[in-house]
């Protein structure tokens, strides 16, 4: 893959958004009750390729998430419903990777009895290896997320219930903000104090959404300094056809642009999550200003607890339609980032396990058993079908494998468009030096770009990696890597497009295209 000019990057862009496109496009087959196969329905294409492999000609299977979709974002429409609803097995990742809306159609909609299998948890009694999510802590001032913790079983909950955080009051010198930026640029405003809170609709306007044990990233603004006070309000909804159960709540202190007051727990650093606890009924901090995860962070009680916006945190608010509720374009308004862009709920495992072949491998074990527990008729079928397709990856584990090894050590550096490849990266021998999820509409900050110029230039990175499907979101990469003078290759992370279609075609191609831009 030559070197590309500047001139040339935005048609390469054209070429693969083009591609996406068409890729995504094509309407997935149906699920029927008239058909005499197993009907399996997938969250992902990726999984749907597995499946087929494994159940050959005595299943029928599709994807919820088109090809070229992306399942962090994808929105489930009315065919997809209807697929699930004839769906005699259906197979998710989960560990939150995909999007909320595509887990409430799946469980929703499935009939009573279908089996339903989250194959990233199933997984691993079949010896897969995950990966905690650690946060990053290298920003100006505390990054505030919304968590919920606990799985919320004493309700009745599932995987599928929602969590509802609604600020019922604030008090302060100015207005207050909490809001989500989408990875286009569109933004989300969950909190909103300037109309007041209306309790005659339960504070809908002013409610953010979580499932249960999941946590999100969200920015926060405020008008002026002081201080400022925060009343949240917790409940469950079960399901939907049930009314939120109440499950606490708390007033927070946010200081921002003075001091804290004496006395108080600070939270000034690292990763802090107003958290609502389903098992214990509280709303509460989680604090954690060195980073390390779920497993670091401490509980910080409300009325403890100061959280604090510097003066350093002052920004101007963006041109674009979008950001008009902050006020008038160039506006200061003090400002929590949300510091990862795009609608990013996550947990506390990174979800993409499939990157490392071996986990690929444990998921066709999973599948294996629940369709012989569906079908025990085509037992021996399924269970010749998936050793014939374990001795293919295998062979895949020891070319990729192979692949990797022909880079020079030196130059085992992933740069790449979202945080998808750590697994790919700890099993074949690579560090992930950086990754970027760029915001058309908000440029990132002089500070960012440079981060990520010195990462490529001071390891002498030959190439950094873009995702297809996300060739319309990656400026800030692509620009860098323009000015530096570096390759732009092709990887694929979560989804297929219309030249891989497979998942042995999806990990060959990684390994060739790292490979060949980096050797």
């Amino acid at each position: 893959m030559p070197l590309l000019p500047p001139g040339r990057w935005r048609s390469l862009f054209a070429v693969l958004a083009a591609s996406v496109v068409a890729a995504g496009c094509a309407a997935p087959p149906a699920l029927s009750d008239r058909d005499g196969r197993v009907q399996v329905v997938t969250t992902t294409g990726l999984l749907r390729d597995l499946v087929r492999n494994v159940g050959g000609a005595r299943v029928n299977a599709t994807s919820l998430v088109r090809d070229g979709g992306d399942p962090h974002s994808y929105e489930p429409s009315l065919r997809d419903v209807r697929n699930v609803v004839y769906a005699d097995v259906a197979f998710s990742n989960y560990v939150m990777l995909e999007e909320h809306n595509v887990i409430k159609a799946l469980d929703a909609n499935l009939r009573r009895g279908a089996a339903n299998v989250s194959l990233a948890e199933a997984a691993v009694k079949y010896a897969a290896e995950v990966i905690p999510l650690v946060e990053d802590v290298s920003l100006d001032a505390v990054w505030l997320g919304l968590r919920a913790t606990g799985d919320g079983a004493g309700h009745g909950a599932d995987r599928s219930s929602e969590v509802l955080l609604s600020m019922t009051g604030a008090r302060g010198p100015g207005n207050v903000f909490g809001y989500l930026t989408g990875s286009f640029g569109d933004t989300d405003v969950h909190f909103d104090s300037s109309d007041g809170f209306d309790a005659g609709d339960g504070y809908g306007e002013d409610t953010a959404t979580l499932p249960a044990d999941a946590h999100t990233h969200m920015s926060w603004a405020f008008t002026e300094p002081g201080v400022y006070e925060l009343t949240l309000s917790a409940s469950l909804r079960v399901d939907r056809r049930s009314r939120p159960v109440p499950v606490g709540g708390s007033t927070f202190t946010v200081a921002v642009g003075v001091p804290a007051p004496s006395g108080a727990v600070v939270l000034d650093r690292g990763h802090a999550d107003l958290t609502v606890d389903l098992d214990r009924g509280e709303v509460y901090a989680l604090y954690d200003p060195q980073g390390g995860g779920e497993a670091a962070q401490r509980v910080v009680a409300a009325d403890e607890a100061v959280i604090v916006v510097p003066n350093k945190a002052l920004a101007e608010v963006p041109a674009g339609s979008g950001f008009g509720f902050l006020g008038r374009p160039g506006d200061r308004v003090f400002q929590l980032a949300q510091a990862v862009l795009g609608k990013h709920v996550h947990g506390e495992i990174d979800p993409h396990l499939w990157q490392d072949v071996r986990n690929a491998m444990a998921y066709v074990h999973v599948i294996r058993d629940t369709l012989t527990a569906e079908d025990p008729a085509g037992a021996v079928d399924y269970r010749r079908n998936a050793e014939v397709y374990l001795d293919e990856l295998d062979a895949l584990d020891r070319y990729v494998r192979q692949r990797v090894s022909e880079i020079p050590e030196a130059r085992r550096h992933l740069v790449t468009t979202h945080d998808a490849f750590g697994y790919l990266a700890r099993a074949y021998g690579m560090s992930v030096a950086g990754f970027v999820t760029p915001n058309p509409a908000a440029e990132p900050s002089l500070a960012d770009r440079r981060k990520l110029t010195d990462t490529i230039r001071n390891l002498a990175v030959p190439a950094v990696f873009l995702e297809p499907n996300l060739a319309g979101r990656s400026s800030t990469l692509t620009e860098v890597a323009a000015q530096l003078g570096v390759r732009v290759c092709p990887i694929h992370g979560d989804a297929f497009d219309g030249a891989v279609t497979t998942y042995v075609q999806m990990m060959r191609f990684n390994a060739d295209s790292l490979r060949d831009c980096l050797r």
